[in-house]
């Protein structure tokens, strides 16, 4: 799949840090909100060529929001939810 422009992950870690948050990230949760593969010396993810479908955005795009959301949409949705998470 290609989409144009690229979603602008800038490896904060905000999201491996709020697994916590989504039902659909709980069984990723350490035991306090992160990620069990976050490593928070590189901010990244141990697993990232292997990591689950709900940790690809391209992915959770085309199976759960293309027929509601423009890719452009989706990329301005979730770098909203972003900035909420790095306020917490």
């Amino acid at each position: 799949m290609s989409n144009s422009p690229s979603f602008p992950c800038y490896q904060c870690g905000a999201c491996c840090c709020s697994v916590n948050r989504s039902q659909e990230t709980q069984f990723l949760d350490s035991g306090n909100g992160v990620c069990r593969y976050y490593d928070h010396q590189t901010k990244l993810c141990t697993i990232y060529e292997t990591r689950p479908d709900i940790c690809r955005v391209d992915k959770q795009y085309q199976l759960n929001y293309k027929n509601k959301y423009s890719w452009v949409e989706f990329i301005e949705i979730n770098t909203i939810a972003c900035k909420i998470l790095n306020l917490k």
